[in-house]
């Protein structure tokens, strides 16, 4: 099922970007959810992109080096000119530059552990409808941490009378597209939110019970050496507030 659960993250008039870091060569932004990095087959005639809205904001060209999905919130890095969005490329490549998210998810997760499990490419309708479709699935791995674990009185399923969720922290060792969302999946801890790899049941839950809309991932920590300078660079967002309502002291009143 195709559930409405974007929600607005930004108003109607010109969003301002939260910009984390700015130097001569590069910028980067805590992105919204739910905001596009850039215009594509898939804006279906959405009004603001974060490319366009940095350029407008720092009055000059930006130039995107990597990409957050849609519904994920959180770092992301553009260069100021074309050498230095070069060599940033690069280091994503070389996989010099080690990212974290936050997520919240389905159930216990284990303390720590790795996922080590290959992924076929998830080719979009539109977006990749000349791409080929018989590629083999492609080594993909990551590490998660859970930092907290809450069971609430709530049935959202039909096979157990409470409802437990985890705090997650995930670093992916590897660059495959929704790879943070479809291994959660795979070990049947699935992402709050995920409208494509998710459970439904749960996301309607924290719609209704915490009017919480959106996908619950976030990009929180960069960690590269500066394309320029080679300096080593660290940053960090705040984990955003939506994520921490589940594991409030004080559990909410029963609603059904």
């Amino acid at each position: 099922m195709n559930e409405a659960w974007q929600e607005p993250a930004f108003s109607a008039e010109r969003p301002l970007l939260p910009i984390m870091y700015r130097d001569d060569d590069i910028v980067i932004i805590d992105k919204p959810a739910g905001l596009l990095v850039h215009r594509s087959a898939l804006a279906r005639g959405e009004k603001w992109f974060a490319m366009q809205l940095l350029r407008d904001q720092i009055g000059q060209h930006v130039f995107p080096v990597h990409r957050l999905d849609r519904p994920t919130s959180g770092l992301l890095v553009f260069a100021l000119s074309a050498e230095v969005a070069y060599r940033m490329s690069n280091l994503f490549m070389e996989h010099k530059v080690q990212k974290i998210y936050h997520g919240v998810v389905r159930g216990y997760v284990n303390e720590f552990g790795r996922i080590d499990y290959a992924l076929k490419e998830e080719l979009d309708a539109v977006a990749d409808k000349m791409a080929k479709r018989d590629k083999a699935a492609q080594s993909a791995v990551t590490d998660y941490l859970c930092l907290e674990q809450v069971e609430l009185p709530f049935q959202v399923s039909k096979q157990h009378q409470t409802s437990r969720y985890s705090l997650v922290k995930l670093a992916p060792k590897t660059g495959r597209k929704h790879q943070l969302r479809r291994h959660m999946a795979h070990i049947r801890h699935p992402i709050i939110g995920d409208t494509n790899h998710g459970d439904g049941r749960h996301n309607r839950f924290f719609r209704e019970h915490f009017q919480i809309r959106r996908l619950l991932l976030a990009a929180t920590n960069l960690s590269f050496p500066h394309p320029v300078n080679q300096q080593p660079m660290h940053i960090e967002t705040p984990v955003p507030e939506a994520f921490r309502l589940p594991f409030a002291a004080e559990p909410l009143p029963q609603l059904y």
